[in-house]
C-alpha cells in the first residue's frame, strides 16, 4: 500500500482457521494502522507474528466500558485503527456495534473490508436454500429460551444460522427436534481446518451421530426453512368465501389462484358455486 492510512476505523476480517484465508488487502491495512483492537490480545499476536506484523494491540471485547471505547474513539480521530475479532468478520456475533455506531456519529471515517465469515461459509457448504437466510446468533442456553427462539423464528421463510458450541450442540439439536420437527439441518464445523465438516439430515440423525461421535470444535448450526403446506380445495374455498366479499368470481379466482397454486379454472367454477 503505497499511500499512508487516513484516520479512521479499519473493520478488518481475521481467519477462521485456516491462516491464508485473510486477503492481501486485510494484510496491507493490519500493516498501516497505528494500533489493532481485538478481543483477545494473545490470538491476535498469533495473527499479526505470523503475518511478521508488531502493530500495538489494545484490547476490546464485550467487557470493554465506556471509557475504553472513548479512548479508541479518540485514538481513530487522530490515526487510522483496526478492529478485529478472534476470527472472522468483526460485529458478526461479536463486539464492536457501539464502537462502529459512536464513529459514525462522531464523523470518523469507518472502512470495512470484505473477507471469512462462519456464518456465510456455513450456508455456502449446507445446501440449504441460500436466496434467503437469517442469522440469529447463538441460541439461548437456558432450555426455555432456547425452545422459545426456535418458536418465534421458525415461521421465517429462511434458512436459519446460528453460532453453536461443540458442548450445547446435542442441546439444541433435541430442541429443533421438539419445536421444529421435520426441518432438514446441517452441522458445519471446524471449518477451513484439517477437519472440517458439515453433515445434514434430519434432528434426530444427527442426535445420533453426535451422540457417538462428540463433536468439537466452533459449529454453525443451520436449519432449512419451513416447507410450503399444499392447499387444499377446502383451504381455496375459505378464501374464496372471504375474496367474494369485496370482489367478483373472477377476480376472487385470480387471487386464490396465485395466492395456491391451484387451478384458476377450477377456482372459478367453486367461485360461481358459493355466489
Amino acid at each position: 500500500m503505497d499511500q499512508r492510512l487516513t484516520p479512521g476505523l479499519y473493520i478488518v476480517a481475521t481467519p477462521i482457521g485456516n491462516l491464508g484465508d485473510i486477503t492481501m488487502r486485510g494484510v496491507e491495512i493490519l500493516r498501516g494502522v497505528s494500533a489493532v483492537a481485538c478481543e483477545d490480545t494473545r490470538i491476535t499476536g498469533r495473527l499479526m507474528q505470523h503475518l511478521g506484523l508488531k502493530q500495538r494491540l489494545i484490547r476490546y471485547d464485550d467487557h470493554a466500558d465506556e471509557n475504553a471505547r472513548e479512548k479508541l474513539l479518540a485514538l481513530m480521530s487522530a490515526e487510522p485503527v483496526a478492529l478485529v475479532s478472534d476470527a472472522g468478520t468483526p460485529l458478526v456475533s461479536d463486539p464492536g456495534y457501539r464502537l462502529v455506531r459512536e464513529a459514525r456519529e462522531r464523523g470518523i471515517a469507518v472502512t470495512s473490508l470484505p473477507g471469512p465469515c462462519a456464518a456465510i461459509m456455513g450456508v455456502t457448504l449446507s445446501g440449504l436454500p441460500s436466496d434467503r437466510f437469517l442469522f440469529a446468533g447463538f441460541l439461548p442456553s437456558k432450555d426455555k429460551a432456547r425452545g422459545d427462539a426456535l418458536a418465534e423464528l421458525g415461521a421465517v421463510p429462511a434458512t436459519l444460522i446460528f453460532y453453536e458450541t461443540s458442548p450445547r450442540l446435542i442441546d439444541s439439536l433435541t430442541a429443533i427436534a421438539q419445536v421444529l420437527p421435520g426441518r432438514e439441518v446441517a452441522v458445519a464445523r471446524e471449518l477451513t481446518k484439517m477437519f472440517e465438516e458439515c453433515r445434514s439430515g434430519q434432528p434426530e440423525e444427527l442426535i445420533a451421530h453426535y451422540s457417538a461421535h462428540p463433536p468439537k470444535g466452533e459449529i454453525v448450526l443451520l436449519i432449512g426453512p419451513p416447507v410450503a403446506k399444499q392447499a387444499t380445495m377446502e383451504d381455496a374455498e375459505t378464501m374464496l368465501r372471504a375474496e367474494l366479499q369485496h370482489a367478483k368470481a373472477s377476480q376472487a379466482a385470480a387471487a386464490v389462484a396465485k395466492a395456491t397454486g391451484l387451478d384458476r379454472k377450477e377456482l372459478y367454477a367453486l367461485a360461481m358455486r358459493l355466489k
